[in-house]
């Protein structure tokens, strides 16, 4: 507790620099929020060889161009992004696709395209999504602990989304529904750790009568450290494998995930979450209590 206004003045610089950082370089929408192209194709010489599929429309100079398996193992869904240019741009990057796949696919279904308006409804409802999230862990925290708990957990989860969207804008990590999702399971992910925590400090208060708020506070931590390192060193191993193994698909994801975990979200939960309570003003109905039983007591002496 004494490095929490050491902590405290990091965090406002880093969260100055986030809000910056998103207001003038912005974030790298991916295909979900600006719209693009699917073709689903299916080749004709068995097993679909996704990595040298990816090789030839790499070369393309088309943008980040996706392919997955779509049902069966020769059935590829390809995802074209949204070509500056118009139509008769976008028009060419899918001529361009057919000309180097050439007569090893055939394509199925013809195109489809996210409009503009879809995208702009999948940002809304995600910005939606978000605030609801936030606004529901203040209300739970709060029927579950005291005010300012919840109010605690609320201020440390949105210090870890601002810093999470400005680490995605400084390195330009597509912004797509999967980076959605991402900053969703940070959300749980972060109130677990934290309320984890809160609940050992409730314990403390109702045990600790005459203990000083920051000593408290400090043996609350020390007793859930294991805990919480053990928890986060398990869940980043599983990231790194992500990382390293998975494909393309998921990588924004698994980018934005370890971010939090390794960085934000531990950092958070011991230097942010927990010292906040002391301004926020918890413990003081205990203090109030315990000074009026002592008056009580003295007058029933007299």
């Amino acid at each position: 507790m004494q490095f929490r206004r050491v902590s405290f003045s990091a965090s406002a610089f880093f969260l100055i620099v986030a809000i910056c950082q998103f207001l003038f370089v912005e974030l790298n929408f991916g295909r979900d929020f600006i719209g693009g192209t699917f073709i689903e194709v299916r080749v004709t010489s068995g097993v679909a060889d996704l990595a040298r599929m990816r090789t030839e429309l790499g070369g393309l100079g088309l943008g980040d161009v996706q392919l997955q398996q779509f049902g069966t193992e020769d059935a590829v869904l390809i995802r074209v992004p949204k070509q500056p240019g118009g139509d008769a741009a976008q028009q060419f990057a899918i001529d361009n696709v057919r000309v180097a796949l050439g007569n090893e696919v055939e394509f199925r279904l013809g195109v489809m395209e996210i409009i503009p308006r879809v995208s702009t409804e999948f940002l809304a409802q995600s910005t939606i999504g978000l605030m609801i999230a936030i606004l529901a862990i203040l209300i739970v925290s709060w029927l579950r602990f005291e005010w300012q708990f919840g109010l605690g957990a609320m201020i440390a989860n949105v210090h870890n989304l601002v810093l999470t969207i400005g680490f995605m804008s400084l390195l330009q990590i597509d912004f797509d529904l999967s980076s959605n999702a991402a900053l969703l399971t940070i959300l749980v992910y972060s109130l677990n750790d934290t309320l984890v925590i809160y609940g050992r400090i409730r314990e403390s208060l109702c045990r600790y009568k005459r203990m000083t708020i920051p000593d408290l506070l400090n043996n609350s931590l020390n007793s859930t450290l294991s805990r919480s390192i053990t928890t986060h060193v398990t869940v980043t191993l599983a990231l790194l494998a992500l990382l390293l193994f998975s494909g393309h698909a998921i990588r924004s994801f698994v980018s934005t995930m370890i971010f939090d975990v390794v960085l934000v979200g531990t950092y958070t939960s011991v230097f942010i979450a927990a010292p906040i309570l002391i301004y926020l003003g918890v413990g003081s109905t205990r203090a109030s209590t315990k000074e009026t039983t002592d008056k009580r007591f003295f007058h029933s002496q007299d």
